[in-house]
């Protein structure tokens, strides 16, 4: 028995792109010898398709594209992810999350979701009604439980229960041979480790081999990042499709195991490729070609160039420097280094005669007051008005280039070095920037040396070095995953044996800088916990904690 898995590159809301993806993938795994075929959740609608689904032709025509979909399919079934109505004369939410299994151009069966995430990225309580039941589809002498995303995901990363009810479970009680699993679970740092060692223990406990069908692409600010697997009855991983790019295979999971299911690629790679991946679908599913962003002579813009320039090509980039009085002839000759490193066309636009002429205007309403950091915010945002204009005239989407620690204590100028339309490394650790630019260059060198190895400085003055302000990245990282990501206390971080004062300085400054974050462009999620879809804190609020 060969099933065949597509692993596409949904476009949310593009149904008649969406069925070109599915039909394309459907006939290359018949053409492989596949008896049945299985695609992502949602893979008809995009995932996830948020508010669109209260949009009042959304879902008729998603159901125009499946029937489209039904009359392409003949012998060979596929089970297609996509938005149904709830019955409108019962209780409840007004859609499911679906799929079908089609065969003899017709839908033949109908799967709703069972569980329905409302945690961190996720809110489809929203939305969907839940199944009441599910049961498994005889075909071809054998049972199959066809299961959707969260359906397998019954435990927590607690290890407690999270549900009531466990659909597996409840498949397995009825009778199958087989557990297939509809999937679009977004990428973070060690997901894909994390989903074999599940999907194997799931297949272990219910004595059956599991196909685990997972999304791939960028979707506003989540990467899906495909993976797909494959269990032997024993819970040894027999396949796993590769990561980050659409991909078909057809498999008999009730073979002997294979031995081409390789570990996922070290974490560096994971993430590099996650955001190049992210990076490209933005651009592109939103209808830009190009993009522009201002280069510093540091590390952060330099991996942002080159994540953009391998994700569109380095003719696609056009990079700005930008130096005041205060920066070093280094930063500008690194930037240079950068660009021809990398084949990406970069200019030189100093901005100190703006900067003198902005502090002439307002030199009657600051006179005899000494410079603080209202001119270094000034520098940043006559920089941001340089690249918005360069993007207004060429059409580019402007990249910002910060990081999240920066982005967590409110390191950067609001209308500034935050203007752009997407924030490519705003969830990546400082650290972990310097650790991917260090994997980056270990063949030739990518980005300079000189930026990788100089001291940190936002050259707003002269001097400046990023910690004459922050404690050093090391400290703050390890801080800011245990306030930020694991949600601990100031007093429980404290007592792992951090410093008090700055403990206390980290927590207050990420509370404050809440506002500033709401206004910050959306940045890629590579991280279990990052700021903007999965961390929703107000703004106005007193706790300390």
């Amino acid at each position: 028995m060969n099933i065949g898995i597509a692993q596409i590159n949904a476009v949310v809301g593009d149904f008649p792109g969406n069925v070109k993806r599915i039909l394309a993938a459907y006939r290359e795994c018949i053409e492989a010898g596949a008896d049945l075929v299985i695609t992502p959740e949602l893979s008809l609608t995009g995932y996830p398709p948020r508010d669109l689904v209260f949009k009042s032709q959304f879902v008729p025509k998603c159901l125009q594209a499946l029937d489209y979909l039904a009359d392409e399919v003949a012998n060979v079934p596929l089970i297609v992810g996509y938005v149904d109505h709830h019955h409108p004369s019962r209780p409840g939410k007004p859609f499911r999350n679906a799929a079908a299994w089609l065969e003899a151009n017709t839908v033949k069966h109908r799967i709703w979701k069972t569980l329905l995430p409302t945690y961190d990225v996720f809110d489809e309580r929203r939305y969907f009604e839940p199944a009441d039941r599910n049961d498994p589809i005889p075909w071809n002498g054998i049972n199959i439980g066809i299961t959707i995303c969260e359906d397998i995901w019954t435990e927590t990363y607690l290890n407690r229960p999270f549900y009531d009810r466990d659909p597996v479970r409840e498949l397995k009680s009825k009778g199958i041979d087989l557990l297939l699993n509809l999937s679009a679970s977004p990428f973070h740092s060690g997901k894909p480790l994390l989903r074999r060692s599940m999907i194997g223990g799931i297949a272990r406990n219910i004595g059956v081999p599991v196909i685990y069908c997972n999304s791939i692409g960028g979707n506003d600010q989540l990467v899906f990042d495909g993976h797909s697997l494959v269990t032997d009855a024993c819970g040894r991983i027999a396949h796993q499709l590769p990561g980050f790019e659409e991909s078909s295979k057809v498999i008999d999971p009730f073979a002997a195991i294979s031995t081409d299911a390789p570990l996922p690629a070290e974490d560096c790679q994971q993430l590099y490729q996650a955001l190049v991946l992210g990076l490209r679908d933005y651009v592109t599913k939103c209808g830009f070609a190009t993009v522009c962003l201002g280069l510093s002579g540091g590390i952060d813009s330099a991996l942002t160039a080159a994540i953009a320039a391998d994700a569109l090509g380095p003719q696609n980039i056009h990079g700005l420097t930008m130096p005041s009085q205060y920066s070093s002839e280094g930063s500008v000759a690194d930037s240079v280094a950068l660009a021809e490193h990398l084949g990406i066309r970069c200019d030189i636009i100093p901005i100190r005669d703006a900067f003198e002429a902005v502090k002439s205007t307002l030199r009657p309403l600051f006179d005899g007051r000494p410079e603080d950091v209202t001119e270094e915010n000034m520098q940043a945002r006559i920089r941001g008005l340089l690249l918005m204009a360069l993007s207004n005239k060429d059409n580019h989407l402007l990249l910002t280039t910060g990081n999240k620690s920066e982005l967590a204590v409110g390191y950067c100028t609001i209308y500034g070095d935050m203007c752009g339309g997407l924030a490519v490394i705003s969830d990546l650790p400082k650290v972990k920037v310097y650790e991917i630019s260090r994997w980056l260059n270990r063949d030739r060198e990518i980005i300079p040396w000189n930026t990788i190895n100089k001291p940190p400085s936002a050259e707003l003055r002269p001097d400046q070095k990023d910690q004459d302000t922050l404690p050093p990245y090391e400290i703050l990282d390890a801080i800011l995953e245990l306030y930020v990501e694991n949600q601990l206390s100031s007093d429980e971080i404290i007592s792992r044996g951090f410093d008090e004062n700055t403990v206390r300085w980290i927590q207050r400054r990420v509370d404050l800088n809440e506002w500033k974050r709401h206004q910050a462009a959306p940045g890629l999620r590579v991280t279990s916990k990052a700021f903007g879809i999965g961390r929703r804190m107000p703004i106005v609020q007193r706790f300390v904690g």
